[in-house]
């Protein structure tokens, strides 16, 4: 048992040195000084293109990132996690990466479970990997599962394609994604459209089933129920409404 395992992590980290220098991490970060730390610390031992984007912070997020080796974009004011990853797209595919994965800084997404996300790109070839937690779901707060579980379920509708957990910030994009969806909305929505959109244009989304090193990251997230939810209802509206061509044109 002791050597299979052996075996396993051995393939595991070779699969990642295959792909040091075609997927880039990014993450953004606002006011994370107190988690970002050990993220950053096990990004790097898994992948070593890193780049933070700290989204008008006013601690020490970007000292930190930066103190445990990441790349950092700093910006001036708070605007949100969709223009926080859009800034990380362009910056990052506009090098030449293949794949960007994205996870959150508050130490939910575990860094050792990237490779997941890889393997599911290779194998199914699809623009948009999520590494979805729909298994957990039991384990989560009332009402973090039924916000989860509902939200899916809505978005999924709208899409026209049902998919258990949309909200997931573990992901893997392509540039070829991007560049047909766009990502202009400038917060939590962005997320949720630009599933819309994709889906929307036929392009291929899969989903792998991860683990949280916290299930239940209320404590942690900067989403407002109510406020983030009826940005994210208008949005995927929006994304569902407007001529396919649009969306390309705007990125």
């Amino acid at each position: 048992m002791e050597a299979s395992g052996m075996m396993g992590a051995d393939s595991e980290s070779q699969r990642l040195e295959n792909w040091a220098k075609r997927v880039a991490v990014a993450i953004p970060a606002y006011q994370a000084a107190r988690h970002l730390g050990p993220v950053v610390e096990a990004t790097l031992e898994q992948l070593p293109s890193l780049l933070v984007i700290d989204d008008g912070s006013d601690d020490e997020t970007a000292e930190v990132a930066a103190e445990r080796g990441a790349e950092v974009i700093r910006v001036p004011e708070n605007r949100g996690k969709g223009h926080a990853l859009n800034l990380a797209f362009d910056t990052l595919f506009g090098r030449g990466f293949e794949a960007v994965i994205t996870l959150d800084a508050d130490g939910q997404h575990m860094p050792s479970e990237m490779v997941k996300l890889i393997d599911g790109w290779q194998q199914t070839g699809a623009g948009l990997v999520l590494g979805t937690r729909d298994h957990l779901f039991e384990s989560m707060s009332s009402v973090r599962r039924f916000a989860n579980t509902a939200s899916s379920r809505v978005i999924s509708w709208v899409a026209g394609q049902m998919m258990l957990d949309i909200q997931t910030g573990f992901r893997l994009y392509t540039p070829d994604l991007i560049r047909h969806t766009g990502f202009p909305e400038p917060r939590f929505e962005a997320e949720s459209a630009v599933v819309v959109r994709a889906l929307r244009r036929g392009l291929r989304i899969t989903t792998v089933p991860i683990h949280l090193a916290v299930v239940d990251g209320r404590g942690t997230s900067h989403y407002r129920p109510i406020i983030d939810s009826l940005r994210i209802a208008k949005a995927v509206t929006k994304a569902r409404l407007e001529p396919l061509a649009r969306a390309e044109v705007e990125a």
